[in-house]
Order: structure tokens, then C-alpha cells, then sequence
């Protein structure tokens, strides 16, 4: 039993010592934001060409009578949409804040 409390005083000793770090922005956070932020545009710019690419694609088979293929190509566009606009989201989810 005293093995227990020993280890217990030294298990509380060192999370006492540990604290509550505050958080720091790492020193190339601004750069590394900037990225994010012109990869998310490039995200959304591609996503919004696709759809209109499929839309038009659609209206073009539908127009001569061909196979219906790009139903599928705008319903892929909307759900990739999805998820890389919600990958804030997701991540937070996942990771826990």
C-alpha cells in the first residue's frame, strides 16, 4: 500500500510541476496561413469549375441524345464541396478542441 502512495505523490508531484502552458503561434504561422487561405481558394475556385464544367457537360448529352454520364461527375464535384469546406469542421471533430 505504501508502494501506491509513494507512487501517487510522485505521479502528483510531476503534473504539479508541468502547469498550464498558455499556447504560442509557432514563428511562420503567417506564411503557413496564407498558404491554407490560397489553397482554400483554389479548393472552392476548382469545385465551383467542375460543377459548372458538369452542368454544361449534362446539358450537352442531353441535347444530342447521348449517355448520361455527367450526373455523376456534378454529384462527385457537390460531395467533394462538402468535405473540403467542412474540413475545419471534421478536424475539430476528430481532434477534440
Amino acid at each position: 500500500m505504501s508502494m501506491v502512495l509513494a507512487a501517487h505523490e510522485i505521479y502528483t508531484t510531476v503534473l504539479a510541476q508541468v502547469g498550464n502552458p498558455t499556447p504560442e503561434t509557432p514563428p511562420a504561422a503567417d506564411k503557413l496561413l496564407k498558404l491554407v487561405r490560397y489553397f482554400t481558394w483554389f479548393v472552392l475556385l476548382s469545385g465551383v469549375t467542375a460543377v459548372t464544367y458538369g452542368g454544361g457537360k449534362f446539358a450537352w448529352e442531353k441535347w444530342n441524345g447521348g449517355s448520361l454520364e455527367s450526373p455523376k461527375m456534378v454529384a462527385g464535384a457537390m460531395i467533394g464541396g462538402g468535405v473540403a469546406t467542412s474540413a475545419g469542421t471534421i478536424m475539430n471533430a476528430v481532434i477534440g478542441s
